[in-house]
């Protein structure tokens, strides 16, 4: 899955990469299924896979196939990490939440939920992170 919407910080001591899947998506039933996730930050120069990747479903496509991408296994948990990508985090589910609607502004439920298909908030505890060498010094923190 390319997620658009994610959050990366600290909660309860611990580092924790927050993404947001909506329940219609490929990727929600392998995160209920794993209890983990891995988030892969392309290089520079992978922005039209990227662009495919987000523009059509795991469902119907064998994006990996068909875009050359070749998986690896994760060093911390059971979802695989993407060997083209240049940092790679492996999160386990520590909790998850269903956006609530009536707690939404007006303006937010229109603009992002129309058809009523809300996320669900899976905050991923980072057990590890890998990144290659030559963009290790451009990470923050």
């Amino acid at each position: 899955m390319t997620i658009g919407w994610g959050l990366i910080g600290h909660l309860w001591g611990r580092p924790f990469f927050m993404v947001a899947v909506r329940p219609s998506r490929h990727t929600f039933r392998f995160i209920e299924r794993t209890g983990d996730f891995t988030v892969n930050v392309p290089r520079k120069g992978m922005e039209e896979i990227a662009d495919y990747c987000g523009s059509v479903s795991g469902r119907e496509y064998d994006k990996l196939k068909e875009k050359s991408l070749t998986l690896k296994t994760g060093k911390k948990v059971k979802s695989p990490v993407i060997s083209e990508c240049g940092v790679h985090y492996e999160c386990n589910v520590a909790y998850k939440t269903r956006v609530i609607p009536s707690g939404l502004p007006h303006d937010i439920l229109r603009d992002s939920y129309p058809s009523g298909n809300y996320h669900t908030l899976y905050f991923g505890e980072i057990l590890y992170t890998s990144a290659d060498t030559d963009i290790q010094g451009h990470l923050p923190g």
